[in-house]
């Protein structure tokens, strides 16, 4: 599956369009990784923790609009975007959400 933020792919035709596809994942960051943060926060530096979190949500967010598009008989996902959000009462969940177009290729 070849996946790109462009509207299209280098030597390849796209032979169709099968629809927008989406990937999604809600994840909650628990109090001794939030105190973790807050020290690095404190006294500088980068959150390793957090990122960590935000990239295995943004990996499996991925891997849901590919399996999508698969299930579309799609050989490509083109335009596709990342969108995050913090949810909860307390601000204490992120939802990475990506999209793009599901295609077939030549």
């Amino acid at each position: 599956m070849i996946i790109t933020t462009t509207s299209y792919i280098e030597d390849r035709k796209i032979t169709g369009y099968k629809g927008i596809v989406f990937g999604e994942v809600v994840t909650g960051m628990n109090f001794v990784k939030d105190w973790f943060a807050g020290v690095t926060d404190t006294i500088g530096g980068r959150s390793g923790m957090y990122e960590g979190e935000l990239e295995d949500a943004r990996s499996k967010a991925l891997k849901e609009m590919v399996n999508r598009a698969e299930k579309l008989g799609a050989d490509g996902i083109i335009g596709v975007s990342f969108d995050y959000e913090v949810l909860g009462e307390k601000n204490g969940m992120i939802m990475v959400c990506c999209q793009g177009t599901a295609v077939t290729l030549y």
